[in-house]
């Protein structure tokens, strides 16, 4: 494996386990708005449990995109950053919103409705625009001009397939949080809550499906040089479905093991991404950016990557601890219900 592979693969790593991550996180909270001040207040009393200690370990995965980004592919962020200049503020602006609003929700009650609403929505948001790279990865948005890149962020607008992206960021993003909620609320012992995210999670299933197979019809009209090289992949592709399948049925047996379809389902996102991934290789943007021209002195990438591999071994321990502590520990699950 060359070390520009390797980069890539770490690199790909920390995207992946940020978007599971930051996908259930944002998720969360838009279920602690829909169910707010309803009959279902149970719902949100288990989301905004998940939500306490869960969104500020989340922010560290894409402190890490960034900084390996920039690390291990200099010659990429300059590309990255000049076309993702729109989306990227965006996202930065309700990132800032819903930390704030978040916090403020739990100790403001006077405004909890409105507080909870502005992180909710602003976290529903911001899977849409962070998938957006996906599309723009894949050619055809960026103009050059005198030398300088730009993104034709109108074009990219106007193209349905953008829509399906997004659509695929949103359906995913409530699906995985409502299956993973399902799995908190049955360690809960709160049957009120379990029911309520399997149902959502039951109805969510086939949406997400639907905007994976418009993905694929996007990418084969729009990027035939990314969808020949899935074709290639189509084993990846197929067992990923097939994982699908079993870790959704799962959610319509009569007995109550949500932490299967949970670990089947992120097992199904890993498989799909790696086909995807793979795929994509070599560009990082199609066509102007490859994982060879855009990588750093290899003196540099053997430092940094060190650093990062006693970096992890100082940071899972302490990730093990957390999930341990806060997401199976049945006294802090149940603490302050009624």
């Amino acid at each position: 494996m060359t070390d520009s592979l390797l980069a890539i693969s770490l690199l790909w790593i920390f995207v992946f386990i940020y978007a599971v991550a930051a996908t259930i996180d944002f998720g969360a909270g838009f279920w602690s708005m829909i169910y707010l001040g309803k009959r279902q207040m149970r719902a949100t009393r288990i989301a905004n449990k998940y939500l306490s200690p869960s969104w500020e370990v989340t922010n560290v995965f894409i402190v890490l995109i960034v900084v390996a980004l920039v690390s291990f592919f200099p010659g990429a962020t300059y590309t990255l950053g000049t076309v993702m200049l729109i989306p990227g503020s965006l996202v930065i602006l309700l990132l800032a919103l819903r930390s704030a609003f978040l916090v403020f929700s739990h100790t403001a009650k006077e405004y909890e409705k409105f507080l909870t609403y502005v992180s909710g929505i602003s976290g529903f948001l911001i899977p849409g625009l962070l998938i957006l790279i996906l599309p723009i990865s894949h050619g055809g948005y960026i103009k050059t001009t005198g030398g300088i890149e730009s993104l034709s962020f109108v074009a990219l607008l106007e193209n349905w397939s953008t829509y399906a992206f997004f659509g695929f960021a949103i359906s995913s993003t409530l699906f995985l949080s409502s299956l993973l909620l399902s799995d908190y609320s049955n360690v809960a012992g709160d049957d009120e809550a379990f029911i309520i995210y399997r149902r959502d999670a039951q109805i969510l299933g086939p949406i997400v499906l639907l905007f994976a197979l418009l993905i694929m019809l996007a990418i084969k009209v729009e990027a035939n040089w990314l969808y020949e090289n899935m074709m290639n992949q189509l084993a990846w592709l197929v067992a990923s479905i097939v994982v699908f399948a079993l870790s959704y049925g799962v959610l319509w047996i009569k007995k109550r093991i949500p932490r299967i379809a949970v670990i089947g389902i992120v097992i199904q996102y890993l498989l799909a991404s790696y086909a995807y991934g793979v795929s994509h290789l070599p560009y990082i943007v199609y066509p102007i950016v490859t994982i060879e021209s855009g990588f750093t002195d290899p003196n540099m990438f053997r430092a940094l990557f060190v650093s990062y591999i006693v970096g992890f071994a100082i940071l899972i321990p302490g990730f093990i601890y957390f999930w341990r502590l806060f997401m199976k520990d049945r006294r802090y699950i149940k603490s302050g219900d009624s």
